[in-house]
């Protein structure tokens, strides 16, 4: 796991971090009133919470198939990523946006706000450590891809929750920081209040992104380019392959559903034929691992 990367890795790195982080922004939001870490504060827990609904999803997509569940429960990660974005849309972002609305229409004055620049100077070393600890996973998860490619194709949903997550707390943390700053400069409080409806709003954006590219893998969506060119190739390379009419890959959480119709040469005798798929399906989960499930048709 170490060399092919982890998202579990990745959950642990952003809750051990977000529970620290909460605690010590609640502290010091009920110490200095402050709207801007209140929001922050309210952000984290919600983000505590969501990596432990992201760990359930991973783990609970491991789950073998049953009766019920031909195909496994793989899609799990897929739910629990999604209910992730709508907390970090409702709890995060609406919250953080009622909050400051209400400082802006009736200001109350910020104190002890070195308190607070202090604990978001810590706390965004630590985040900043959570968001580089999930960006290592993943780079080890793109195994050599251009980044940003990767990241825009990958079919695994926690790794995209984890990224945007701690994304989103990076930003929010350094506008935090600087409208408390504006605080300290101008004495007024309004600053905080701004700050912490820009917070909500960048909350809002990040659940609106992350809910959209989850979107796609809960109703289904194909493998990544990469396993159905190699597919298309495995198969049309073979000497017995006459023609590939027709190939369908589906997402099943980490596993791929894969299934083709193909047109083998003519005077292959039915054993023949069938020793024949079952070499191309080896030859797909050899060099596909994550191919669960394989089915090739033929049609003359």
């Amino acid at each position: 796991m170490s060399q092919s990367g982890s998202p579990a890795k990745a959950i642990l790195y952003a809750f051990l971090a977000n529970f620290g982080i909460a605690i010590s922004k609640l502290a010091a939001a009920l110490h200095t009133g402050s709207g801007s870490l209140m929001a922050e504060s309210i952000h984290s827990f919600a983000d505590t919470c969501n990596q432990v609904l992201l760990f359930l999803g991973l783990k609970g997509s491991e789950r073998p198939a049953d009766e019920e569940h031909p195909l496994g429960y793989g899609k799990l990660s897929y739910f629990w990523s999604f209910v992730v974005a709508l907390m970090l849309f409702s709890l995060g972002g609406l919250y953080s946006v009622y909050g400051g609305w209400q400082k802006f229409i009736a200001p109350e004055p910020v104190t002890g706000i070195w308190v607070g620049l202090t604990v978001l100077g810590l706390a965004i070393l630590l985040e900043g450590a959570s968001f580089y600890g999930a960006f290592v996973e993943s780079k080890k998860m793109a195994e050599g891809k251009p980044f940003f490619r990767w990241l825009k194709t990958t079919r695994n949903a926690e790794i995209v929750v984890v990224l945007g997550e701690d994304f989103a707390a990076m930003v929010g943390l350094i506008l935090a920081f600087l409208a408390l700053t504006l605080v300290l400069v101008t004495g007024d409080p309004v600053y905080d209040a701004l700050g912490s409806m820009v917070i909500g709003v960048l909350l809002i954006a990040v659940a609106i992104g992350l809910a959209v590219r989850l979107q796609g893998l809960l109703v289904g969506r194909s493998a990544e380019p990469e396993l159905r060119k190699l597919a298309e190739e495995l198969i049309e390379d073979n000497p017995e392959v006459e023609r590939l009419f027709d190939m369908v890959t589906l997402h099943m959480g980490p596993k791929v559903l894969f299934a083709a119709k193909i047109q083998l040469s003519g005077g292959l005798t039915v054993r023949e034929a069938a020793q024949m798929i079952n070499v191309i399906e080896r030859e797909l989960k050899s060099n596909r691992p994550e191919i669960g499930w394989c089915y090739i048709e033929i049609d003359p």
